[in-house]
């Protein structure tokens, strides 16, 4: 029997919770779970956001979320995994940055703890009680980490750039009120 030590089950804790929570909203924005608007909905919540096309975008972050989640609780392909969930929960924290960071106001608090956790676990790595291990290490390689890392973040800043160009145009043209009348 292998004696597993404390990091290991400390990292395993990590990746339940964390890729548990991941899936759930992953859930929700696929299949309509938990309370959730499904692709149709969610669809048109990322479109009315600046996430446009709105069910592509309800795709991926679903996917994301649903996948990484997924994937960070099994411990399969850590870099890649984790690297997706923290791009999903990078775009979100872009929605909710104009209300600060604490999540009782609507900050992006909930969704930067997400992301940096998935961050983190890309590359610390899963453990010794993780498929990843019992496989042999073979979807998770050090070289993966920097790639899947980097690949998310070129993405990332890709998808979250457009969607604040389009916003700014959205709003070039409309002035604020000055006088209350």
């Amino acid at each position: 029997m292998t004696c597993y030590d404390r990091r290991d089950l400390g990292l395993l804790l990590l990746r339940l919770g964390t890729g548990g929570v991941l899936a759930a909203h992953g859930a929700q924005k696929l299949f309509g779970w938990f309370g959730g608007h499904g692709l149709e909905g969610t669809g048109q919540f990322m479109e009315s956001i600046g996430y446009v096309p709105g069910k592509l975008s309800a795709m991926a972050a679903g996917l994301a979320e649903t996948g990484g989640g997924t994937l960070l609780a099994l411990g399969l392909a850590t870099p890649a995994a984790g690297a997706a969930a923290a791009g999903g929960m990078a775009g979100a924290a872009a929605v909710h940055v104009p209300n600060g960071f604490f999540a009782q106001e609507g900050g992006y608090e909930h969704a930067a703890i997400l992301g940096l956790t998935a961050a983190g676990l890309a590359v610390t790595g899963p453990g010794r009680v993780s498929l990843d291990h019992a496989l042999g290490h073979v979807l998770d390689r050090g070289w993966m980490v920097p790639a899947a890392l980097g690949v998310t973040a070129a993405a990332t800043a890709v998808v979250v750039g457009a969607r604040s160009r389009r916003l700014r145009r959205k709003t070039q043209g409309e002035q604020e009120t000055l006088f209350e009348e």
